[in-house]
């Protein structure tokens, strides 16, 4: 998406975090725009939680700029930065009501009554839990208290939001659907929204941007599409969804050359052993090692060679777990297109 203006409303310029030997994050830059919803993901301890604490001012960088529209903030303290934060565990004060839970930054701010009254239902009327301003925490649900930790957060008008796992803590069904709750109410608010998961559908979900944290360093930065279709790396291509990652012997009898290719086991078709390859495709012939049938889809681990299982999916049209695992043991051939392959390098260890 284009920035709203040419300033970035988060710069990251080489920035570091060490904790003694540790490089929690290490030497990254990163530009993020005005009114984006822009994803950290990766798995824990790979820097993406700490990168948040540096931009909200809850650690400071030991080297490296981090700038808020174009301000350096370092040695900032977090209430004078124009941004705030939703934590996991929500953080909600249990002997207030939601209504004073929402209020409380413009209490501390001196806000007059009625005009925080007034907000604090603007900000009900958005999360959709008209009416809830008299009840405690306690008497809600978990997808309720993450709206009201969403309405506190917004009802001071922070030019940033920074949410820290928010949907950790929530069922799947609830937690898909605040997915699509939440990025309405980003959509409807239009500030920038930096969400840390180490959840990739929730990442690919939500987001305008990505960017893949491993080992304190940033793998790739792009659109959901970018990350998923063309993986850069081979700890991208395995950590975005799930990636066949094929070199070696097998990638030069397919290619010709050695070199490291991905591809998505749903670009991947099942044909019957001998079956013709055609002239824009690649084909191996390999026997089908394991079937996992999972409603909507089949996941097939396919033996192609002493050293490397191919992962096949395939949606369920026709087919019951009946018919899929009978296909246990069978030889077959293997087929896609040379143009889902996607050249990757091999990720720092």
């Amino acid at each position: 998406m284009k920035a709203k203006n040419a300033v970035a409303a988060v710069r990251l310029a080489a920035v570091s975090k060490h904790f003694g030997s540790v490089k929690a994050v290490d030497n990254i830059s990163l530009d993020l725009h005005d009114g984006e919803f822009f994803s950290l993901l990766g798995p824990s301890g790979s820097g993406k939680t700490t990168c948040l604490r540096l931009i909200a001012g809850f650690e400071q960088p030991t080297s490296g700029s981090i700038q808020l529209f174009g301000q350096e903030v370092a040695g900032v303290p977090p209430y004078d930065r124009d941004v705030n934060t939703v934590f996991q565990d929500y953080a909600l004060f249990p002997h207030m009501t939601v209504g004073d839970n929402i209020a409380y930054g413009l209490m501390i701010k001196k806000v007059p009554k009625p005009e925080r009254k007034k907000r604090v239902q603007e900000m009900l009327d958005m999360v959709r839990l008209p009416g809830f301003q008299d009840r405690k925490p306690s008497q809600l649900s978990g997808g309720q208290r993450q709206r009201v930790a969403l309405a506190r957060a917004l009802i001071n008008h922070p030019r940033v939001l920074l949410l820290d796992e928010p949907l950790g803590a929530l069922d799947l069904k609830l937690r898909q659907q605040m997915q699509v709750e939440l990025k309405a109410i980003q959509q409807k608010v239009g500030i920038t929204f930096i969400f840390v998961t180490h959840d990739q559908e929730e990442a690919l979900t939500m987001s305008d941007r990505i960017a893949v944290f491993n080992h304190g360093k940033i793998e790739q930065v792009g659109t959901p599409a970018d990350v998923y279709e063309r993986p850069l790396t081979s700890f991208v291509a395995d950590f975005v969804g799930t990636s066949n990652v094929i070199g070696g012997a097998v990638a030069k009898a397919l290619t010709g050359a050695e070199h490291t290719f991905s591809v998505r086991p749903e670009k991947i078709r099942i044909a019957p052993s001998g079956s013709p390859v055609p002239d824009d495709s690649l084909g191996v012939s390999g026997v089908v090692r394991d079937v996992v049938y999972l409603g909507l889809f089949t996941r097939y681990l396919v033996e192609v060679h002493e050293d490397l299982d191919i992962i096949v999916i395939e949606q369920n049209l026709e087919t019951t777990s009946v018919d899929v695992s009978a296909k246990r043991g069978s030889k077959v051939m293997l087929i896609w297109q040379k143009a889902h392959n996607r050249a990757i390098m091999r990720s720092e260890e």
